[in-house]
């Protein structure tokens, strides 16, 4: 009966072949690029100021925000929040004329701002 041999050295030859690869990948690497002639020094093209670059990126900008969404879209949307907002002011001021015939009807004073608390400097009478 052969002897055991060991998990770890069982993985480590099983894992040879493709450290050897490896190895020769970084070899060819290293000698292609010792024989590789050096290329030129990028220069950047010579700009007419500094300042072209930010007009431009301010001018993208400007497109951007003015065709981003189309009017049409913001108008639409400013319309339904208007009028989501009337909705809403009409059931508080319903809500408020409820809530001032109650306190008329069981005879109690009603505070301007119900729900709300007192304004600074208004006294409670």
């Amino acid at each position: 009966m052969a002897a055991e041999i060991p998990p770890a050295l069982v993985s480590a030859l099983a894992d040879a072949p493709l450290a050897l690869v490896l190895l020769w990948l970084v070899v060819q690497l290293r000698r292609d690029l010792a024989t590789r002639p050096e290329a030129p020094p990028a220069t950047p093209p010579p700009s007419p100021s500094a300042e072209s670059p930010r007009e431009e990126l301010s001018a993208f900008k400007l497109e951007v925000a003015r065709t981003y969404v189309p009017l049409s879209l913001i108008r639409d949307l400013d319309a339904r929040l208007t009028r989501q907002l009337g909705r809403l002011e009409e059931k508080l001021d319903e809500v408020s004329r409820a809530a001032t015939a109650a306190a008329a009807v069981s005879a109690q004073r009603v505070p301007q701002r119900i729900g709300f608390g007192l304004r600074g400097g208004e006294d409670e009478e």
